[in-house]
């Protein structure tokens, strides 16, 4: 029952926290301090230590942590295709909510200019990891729709894009050739960050796509769409997973709800090989919408969580396990964290040396359930 291909029975989302050298160079070179080079100096430096980590972890997946990434994807919308600028005012409808209750609120991307694919954009990032280690290499590209959620159409440009369909066009091209670039180069593991999916089952979300003119279920069959547009005619032997996420920012969320409303579709329709899903709090409802899942397809346990620094107890996790598969096999089942330790460059409220607990417990579990 041990995963021979990805994904892995320990696996994980794909950001790592960053060693506080990388994150002030990081600072540095915002303020134009830092010219690239130098910056690049110290992300190689950090992602060498970050491979160990993830091996002496016991973990069969490994990432470079997003460690040339300002957030989860700025380095491929903002940096690669231009025409994107990252959000920076916060938006007075989309918030982030942490435990104690506090609000924040979220930063929407504006689109000021045609998003266009002109040459490989995480190439080089792979390359990197693949002449420093000889396990599985995953790279993670940001989903297609999470900006138009974001943003609506009243961020997106009307003179670069007089019609959504021309955006979709665009984005449909972006990601189809970077993935066709990945394969090209050698890369058999992709994963779609897409945190659309998992805001539709909340209701405060589905008020706010409603009170600027969208309607949750329309965006759900378009996004849908999409996403199969992408995937569409890949090579057999490249492993796509999809990571839905409720939002992740410093320890803040952003919705809850349950995969029920989205269930059939998503496991049905949706073109991809596995899921990550965020199981770590009741905020994501049951384990019941996976009986949805067919057979051939992964679901990736999101039970760990990136948020806190308290690590989880193994007994527990173990029963959360056993209660996951009284509705998908056993064998279709994976752990991992929820999200990512670090969607943004400043990371999630804990410590490197918490998350590596974690992780040492992900891989220590997965082996005595799967052998």
């Amino acid at each position: 029952m041990v995963a021979l291909h990805p994904p892995y029975r320990a696996d994980h989302v794909g950001s790592l926290l960053r060693p506080v050298e990388l994150v002030r160079a990081r600072e540095s070179f915002e303020r134009s301090e830092m010219d690239r080079a130098a910056l690049a100096e110290f992300e190689d430096h950090a992602i060498d230590d970050v491979i160990r980590l993830q091996e002496d972890a016991g973990l069969q997946t490994i990432t470079d942590g997003e460690y040339r990434r300002r957030n989860y994807y700025g380095g491929f919308f903002v940096d690669g295709l231009g025409g994107v600028r990252p959000g920076i005012e916060a938006s007075t409808s989309w918030f982030y909510t942490n435990a104690a209750g506090e609000r924040k609120g979220a930063a929407l991307p504006q689109i000021f200019d045609r998003m266009r694919w002109t040459e490989p954009v995480h190439v080089a990032d792979f390359e990197y990891l693949a002449q420093r280690t000889d396990r599985s290499i995953k790279i993670t590209l940001p989903g297609p729709c999470i900006l138009h959620f974001l943003a609506g159409r009243d961020n997106i440009d009307r003179v670069a894009y007089p019609d959504l369909d021309l955006f979709w066009d665009d984005m449909v091209d972006a990601l189809r050739k970077e993935m066709a670039a990945l394969y090209q180069a050698g890369c058999r593991y992709i994963q779609l960050d897409e945190t659309a999916f998992a805001k539709f089952g909340d209701p405060v979300i589905v008020q706010a796509l409603a009170d600027r003119g969208d309607d949750w279920q329309d965006l759900a069959r378009l996004y849908l769409e999409v996403m199969n547009q992408i995937l569409a005619g890949r090579p057999e032997n490249l492993c796509v997973c999809i990571h839905m996420c409720r939002g992740n920012s410093r320890g803040f969320w952003q919705a809850e709800g349950s995969y029920d409303l989205l269930a059939e579709v998503l496991f049905n329709e949706l073109a991809v090989d596995g899921y990550f899903l965020e199981y770590d709090s009741p905020r994501a409802g049951d384990f019941s919408p996976l009986a949805a899942v067919p057979v051939g397809k992964m679901v990736v346990l999101g039970l760990i969580s990136t948020k806190t620094g308290v690590l989880e107890d193994a007994d527990d996790l173990k029963r959360r396990v056993e209660e996951a598969a009284g509705f998908v096999n056993l064998d279709q089942l994976c752990l991992s964290p929820q999200c990512g330790f670090a969607s943004e460059h400043h990371g999630n409220p804990l410590t490197i040396d918490q998350e590596v607990k974690k992780l040492k417990l992900l891989a220590g579990l997965a082996k005595e359930i799967w052998g």
